[in-house]
C-alpha cells in the first residue's frame, strides 16, 4: 500500500510502499477513501523535520534529556547509534480521515465490516490506502454523509473541544482569532450553536470565508479590530475567545484582553507565542485555558490503546463522542464543509498538497487526498534480490528501535547475514528496517514470516504480550526461534511453549543477553566451577518510568516479568544452574498494580547453598550505576559494574566498548541451530518459571497484608 511520510533527516514528503498494518484486539482496519491535511500541524512536522539539528533540540529539549541520560547509562557510542537510527526514519503523517471497515479486532464493540468510518489519531488516522485505528476513535459515518465531507471530522473535533472547553451556548459572542482549517471549523460549530461570532485574520481571503458562512469578520487592524469587536458585543466584549492562529509572535495573545468581556474564557487551540504581560489578563480576570487535541481520552493509553471508554455519565463529551457529534451535525445539514475543500490530489500526488500548504499565494484551507476505489493486491514489498541457497534465513517479527539499533546488527555480526523478511505492526517500520539492513522483502503481519520456506530463524520482538503465542506458533511451523525477553506473563503462556518446544526439532533462544557477556564470564572463570557456594548481591538502579511508558503498561508484564527476568537468569548464569528456591517481597505501596511495581527484592536459593537477592529500585540518584553484581565465595570477591568494570579480588578490568552479551549471545545461537543444542532453551524456560513464581509469591504477600 501506498503511505505518506516525512524523513526525520529533512527533505520533501514522500509517498512510500509499505505493507498493509496489521490490528490488535482493540483495533480496526480501515480502507482509506479520503483523508485531509491539517496545515498547523502537518506543516509544524514538517518545517522541523527540515531544521537543523540545533533547531531540533531547541524544539525538543524533551528529547535532548532522553539522550543525555541514556549517554549516561548506556555510553556515547550506544547513544550515537540510537540518535543516527532515529533521524534515519520517517514520521508517518495525517490525523483525520475517513474510509469503509475491512477488518474488526476482538475487543471492539459497534463496528463491522462494510462500515463507512471517521477516523482519528496521529499515527493511526494516517495518508495511508489502509490504516490501523483504535475502536474508540472510529465513529459510523451516519447517511447521508459522504466519506470526503467524514475526513474533516477529528479536524473539526478539536475545534469543538476548544469551543466546549469556553462553555460556548447559544447567545454567547464567540471571537475566532485565526480563520485556517481550524478556525473556520470552530466558527461554524459555533454558529451551528447558537452562537453569535466574529472572526480575525490576516488574510482576506479567509474572512471574506467566514463571512460567507454567516459570521461577521474583519482583517486584522489593531485598535480598529478592537472597537469593532466591541460594537459587535454591545460593548461587553467576547464572552468566549478561540486562539486558533499559528504564529510564533506573543501579539497574537496580547491583543486578546482587550476584545474580553471581565471573566471570559479564552481558550487557546493554536500554536501561539506566550510571552505576555500579565497585567491585562489579571484585571480583567480572564480563564486562559489550552485545547489538548480533540477530547478527554487523547493520550490515554487505557482509552486509546485498550479500549476502557469513560461512563457518560462522568464524562460526557471524549474524543469518541465528538467525533459522533462532528458527523451529526455534518448528516443534519448544520455543519457544512464540502466548499472548505480548496484542493484534491490523489495520494501519488501527496507531495504536491504539501507543496500547496507552504505557497502563501495558494489560499490552501481544505486539502484533500483521495484513494484508489480499487485496493491494489496485498503483496510482499520487494526490498532487494532473493539470495538462493543462503542459510540459515533470517525472519524478524517486530521493527522497533532495539530491535534495529540491537538485535539486528547483533545477528549480522555473529553470521547471520541472509536477512530474509520483517513484519512489524504498522508496515511502515518494517519497510524502514528492511531497506537499511538489508532484508529480501517487508511483509504484512507475523504469520507472513513464520509461513515463509526461505526462513529457518524467527526473531520475535514484538511487544510483551505477542512472545509466548509467536514463539509457540513458529516452533509448531518446525523454526528455531529467538524471542526477546521476557518468554511468557503466565504459567498458561509457558506451559503452552514448552509444549511446542517438545513437539518441535527447533532451538529457542531467550533475549537473557547478560549470561553470555563477557563480565559474567570473567567473574565465572575467576570463581571456578564447584568448590562452594556463592552469595550474590545484584542491585539494579533502573529509574523511574515516564508517564505512559510502555513498561508500566501490565498487558506486557511491568518491571517484574519484563526486566527482573534479566537480572534473575544472570545470576543462574553466574551459578551455573537454575534457583531451587524463590521468594519475593514489593514495596509498591498504595494499592500499586504487583505488575507494575517499580521497587522490589526477589531472593533465589540453589541446592548447593549459593544465594542471591536482587534489589530493583526505581528513585535512586541518577548518577548512580544502573547495575552492580556482587559476588562472594570460594575464597574470592567479583563485581561488574554496569558490565564496563569487572574487579576480580581487587583487580580492576576494563571492559571497552561495553559488553552486555548480544552478539556473542547470537553466537551460540547459530551454534546451537547447527548441533541441535538445547540447554539454552531448558535455562530460559527455568529463569521464566523463576520469575513467575516471584510474580505469584508478591502476590500471595499483598493477600497476607490486605
Amino acid at each position: 500500500m501506498k503511505q505518506v511520510v516525512q524523513p526525520i533527516s529533512g527533505g520533501a514528503v514522500r509517498v512510500v510502499d509499505v505493507p498493509r498494518p496489521t490490528i490488535g484486539p482493540t483495533e480496526v482496519l480501515v480502507r482509506t477513501h479520503a483523508s485531509v491535511l491539517s496545515a498547523g500541524t502537518e506543516r509544524a512536522v514538517t518545517r522541523l523535520a527540515r531544521s537543523n539539528l540545533f533547531d531540533k533540540a531547541r524544539a525538543r529539549p524533551d528529547l535532548v534529556r532522553q539522550v543525555l541520560r541514556k549517554a549516561r547509562t548506556d555510553g556515547i557510542v550506544a547513544t550515537a547509534q540510537a540518535v543516527r537510527d532515529r533521524l534515519g526514519g520517517d514520521v508517518p503523517l495525517g490525523y483525520s480521515a475517513a474510509g469503509e471497515v475491512v477488518e474488526v479486532g476482538s475487543a471492539v464493540a459497534g463496528i463491522t465490516p462494510g462500515m463507512l468510518v471517521a477516523t482519528a489519531g496521529g499515527g493511526h488516522a494516517n495518508h495511508a490506502e489502509y490504516q490501523a485505528v483504535p475502536g474508540l476513535l472510529c465513529a459510523p459515518v451516519p447517511e447521508p454523509v459522504p466519506a470526503t465531507d467524514a475526513a474533516f471530522t477529528t479536524i473539526a473535533a478539536i475545534a469543538l473541544h476548544g469551543l466546549r472547553l469556553g462553555g460556548v451556548e447559544a447567545g454567547s459572542r464567540v471571537l475566532v482569532v485565526g480563520l485556517g482549517l481550524i478556525g473556520q471549523l470552530a466558527l461554524r460549530l459555533a454558529i451551528a450553536a447558537g452562537a453569535d461570532v466574529f472572526g480575525v485574520d490576516l488574510d482576506p481571503a479567509a474572512v471574506n470565508r467566514a463571512r460567507l458562512a454567516g459570521a461577521a469578520a474583519d482583517v486584522e487592524r489593531a485598535e480598529t479590530t478592537d472597537r469593532l469587536v466591541r460594537e459587535w458585543s454591545r460593548g461587553r466584549g467576547a464572552d468566549v475567545v478561540v486562539v486558533a492562529a499559528a504564529s510564533s509572535s506573543s501579539s497574537v495573545m496580547a491583543a486578546v484582553p482587550a476584545r474580553c468581556r471581565d471573566r471570559a474564557e479564552v481558550v487557546v487551540v493554536g500554536d501561539v507565542g506566550l510571552e505576555l504581560d500579565r497585567r491585562p489578563f489579571y484585571e480583567a480576570e480572564l480563564t486562559v485555558r489550552f485545547a489538548r487535541s480533540y477530547g478527554p481520552g487523547r493520550y490515554d493509553r487505557s482509552y486509546e490503546e485498550w479500549g476502557v471508554d469513560y461512563p457518560a455519565g462522568q464524562v460526557r463529551w471524549t474524543e469518541g463522542r465528538n467525533l459522533e457529534a462532528v458527523l451529526d451535525l455534518l448528516a443534519s445539514g448544520r455543519l457544512a464543509v464540502a466548499d472548505l475543500v480548496t484542493h484534491r490530489f490523489p495520494i501519488e500526488r501527496a507531495l504536491e498538497a504539501y507543496e500547496v500548504l507552504e505557497d502563501d499565494g495558494a489560499d490552501a484551507v481544505g486539502v484533500l487526498l483521495t484513494y484508489p476505489a480499487t485496493p491494489a493486491p496485498d503483496q510482499p514489498i520487494r526490498l532487494r534480490a532473493a539470495t538462493a541457497g543462503a542459510t540459515p534465513g533470517v525472519g524478524l517479527i517486530g521493527a522497533g528501535a532495539f530491535a534495529r539499533t540491537v538485535l539486528v546488527p547483533a545477528l549480522v555480526a555473529a553470521g547471520f547475514e541472509h536477512l530474509v523478511s520483517v513484519s512489524s505492526a504498522s508496515g511502515l517500520s518494517a519497510t524502514q528496517l528492511g531497506a537499511r539492513r538489508g532484508f529480501e522483502k517487508a511483509v504484512a503481519g507475523a504469520g507472513a514470516v513464520i509461513d515463509d520456506p526461505a526462513v529457518d530463524l524467527v526473531v520475535v520482538a514484538t511487544p510483551h504480550d505477542q512472545h509466548a503465542q509467536l514463539t509457540a506458533t513458529a516452533l509448531r511451523a518446525g523454526k528455531h526461534v529467538f524471542t526477546e525477553k521476557p518468554l511468557a506473563l503466565s504459567e498458561d503462556e509457558l506451559a503452552d511453549v514448552e509444549a511446542a518446544l517438545a513437539e518441535s526439532d527447533g532451538v529457542l533462544f531467550v533475549g537473557f543477553n547478560r549470561r553470555w557477556s563477557r563480565p559474567v564470564a570473567l567473574v565465572r572463570e575467576h570463581l571456578g566451577a564447584g568448590g562452594g557456594p556463592l552469595v550474590i548481591t545484584y542491585r539494579v538502579n533502573a529509574g523511574p518510568l515516564p508517564a505512559g511508558h510502555w513498561l508500566a503498561d501490565r498487558r506486557q508484564g511491568g518491571r517484574l516479568l519484563g526486566e527482573v527476568c534479566h537480572f534473575v537468569d544472570t545470576c543462574a548464569a553466574i551459578v551455573g544452574a537454575p534457583p531451587g528456591r524463590v521468594a519475593a517481597i514489593g514495596g509498591g505501596g498504595d494499592g500499586q498494580d504487583l505488575m507494575t511495581v517499580g521497587d522490589l527484592v526477589v531472593a533465589l536459593g540453589w541446592p548447593d547453598g549459593s544465594t542471591a537477592a536482587i534489589t530493583y529500585a526505581s528513585d535512586g540518584h541518577s548518577g548512580t550505576e544502573k547495575e552492580r553484581v556482587d559476588v562472594l565465595g570460594r575464597g574470592h570477591t567479583a563485581t561488574i559494574v554496569d558490565f564496563h568494570t569487572v574487579v576480580l579480588d581487587g583487580h580492576e578490568i576494563a571492559i571497552r566498548p561495553r559488553d552486555k552479551g548480544h552478539r556473542a549471545e547470537m553466537i551460540a545461537l547459530r551454534e546451537a541451530m547447527r548441533t541441535g543444542d538445547r540447554s539454552a532453551s531448558n535455562a530460559a524456560v527455568a529463569t521464566t518459571r523463576a520469575t513467575l513464581q516471584a510474580l505469584a509469591i508478591l502476590g500471595g504477600e499483598a493477600s497476607r497484608a490486605g
